[in-house]
């Protein structure tokens, strides 16, 4: 899939795949949610997501609702809250190791 946003060029085919979460729904239940974060050569961390009709993915057109599927770019600090949220130790660990501290 590939998408630009705010000029630049986003395709998880040529860039790193980190981690992904899916929510363990079938892609016909409205509350199917699937996203896995990249990051691009360049540093750029990505998220691919799809979603039902109930998800933030969601798209509405006229009285109806339904799921779709789309990029949005991140910021470390997002890419980091995303991977804390979903508990993708070493992910986390490996990308931003040096900035994790012991309890």
């Amino acid at each position: 899939m590939k998408s630009i946003i705010n000029g630049k060029r986003y395709n998880t085919e040529a860039a790193t795949k980190i981690a992904s979460y899916w929510n363990g729904r079938s892609d016909q239940d409205f509350r199917h949610l699937c996203e896995t974060l990249y990051k691009t050569q360049k540093g750029e961390y990505f998220l691919r997501g799809e979603g039902g009709a109930l998800t933030e993915y969601a798209v509405s057109k006229g009285n109806a609702s339904y799921g779709s599927s789309r990029i949005k770019a991140m910021t470390p600090d997002d890419a980091k809250a995303w991977l804390e949220k979903y508990q993708k130790v070493d992910a986390l660990e490996a990308e931003f190791g040096d900035t994790i501290t012991d309890a």
